[in-house]
C-alpha cells in the first residue's frame, strides 16, 4: 500500500509541475518582450504578477468545481454499471459534504 501511497504523490507533483510549467510559459510569452536586460521592466513585472494570479485563481475556481461535481459522477456512473451488472454490489452512499471555506 505504501507504494501505492508514493505513485499517488508523485502523479500529483508532476500534474502540480505541469501546471507550473504551463503558467510560467503561458505569463513569460505573454509579458515579457525584452530580454536584451537582465532585470525586468516594471511593466513586464506588473504583467507577470496579473497574469500569475488570474492563472492560480482560475485553476483553484476549476479545481473547487471538481471537487464538487465527482462525487456525483462517481455516483452516476457506479449506479449506471449497477443497472448493468446487477450482481455488482451498489455504491456506498456520499459522506455528506463538508462546509465550504471562503478560499
Amino acid at each position: 500500500m505504501e507504494a501505492e501511497e508514493q505513485r499517488q504523490q508523485l502523479r500529483s507533483l508532476r500534474d502540480f509541475l505541469l501546471v507550473y510549467n504551463r503558467m510560467t510559459e503561458l505569463c513569460f510569452r505573454r509579458c515579457v518582450c525584452n530580454l536584451n536586460y537582465r532585470l525586468l521592466t516594471g511593466r513586464e513585472e506588473s504583467c507577470l504578477d496579473s497574469c500569475a494570479s488570474k492563472l492560480v485563481h482560475s485553476n483553484h475556481r476549476l479545481m473547487r468545481s471538481y471537487v464538487a461535481l465527482m462525487p456525483g459522477i462517481l455516483q452516476r456512473r457506479a449506479a449506471n454499471s449497477a443497472s448493468q451488472d446487477p450482481a455488482l454490489p451498489a455504491a456506498p452512499p456520499e459522506p455528506p459534504a463538508a462546509p465550504r471555506t471562503g478560499t
